[in-house]
């Protein structure tokens, strides 16, 4: 199947799957949750929603080639039944360098999930890695992504 680029959609097809646009995560201290993750992402949130007792109930980083979003919600609000194990869906984030990215998350208290692991020979790698707050953090070498990141840049 060729891949669709948003663009090329006439206006009478609808799709799904747009793009990513929030990935939320839980922690039961979501202040000490959003430090840890500017320590990581080198930024602060750009956003925080404080709850009825005043401490963090939700922030949010905007990261990455498309300003997609990380939010971080006090688990009080998480589903009913939803567990605070790590496990279920694992997003991804492609970075520049994995062994350095994992490295660094491990030093900065994570614990590996999934170690470093090839999928196949066209240079995709995947990693994961379970955040201080119980969260797992996906990261990978995806050149389909630097494809449609190029792409991007020359249309």
């Amino acid at each position: 199947m060729d891949s669709v680029i948003a663009d090329d959609i006439d206006e009478g097809d609808t799709m799904s799957l747009r793009g990513f646009a929030t990935l939320n995560i839980w922690a039961d201290d979501v202040a000490a949750a959003t430090e840890w993750y500017a320590e990581f992402l080198g930024q602060e949130a750009y956003f925080l929603r404080p709850g009825p007792d005043g401490r963090p109930a939700y922030t949010e980083f905007r990261i990455g080639d498309y300003q997609g979003e990380l939010g971080i919600i006090d688990r009080r609000w998480a589903p009913p039944g939803a567990t605070a194990r790590p496990g279920g869906v694992v997003m991804h984030w492609h970075v520049d360098d994995l062994e350095a990215t994992v490295a660094r998350l491990l030093a900065m208290g994570a614990t590996e999930y999934q170690p470093i692991t090839p999928h196949g020979d066209q240079g995709f790698i995947t990693a994961s890695v379970v955040d201080p707050f119980g969260n797992v953090l996906g990261v990978m070498t995806n050149p389909h992504y630097l494809d449609v990141l190029a792409a991007r840049a020359t249309a």
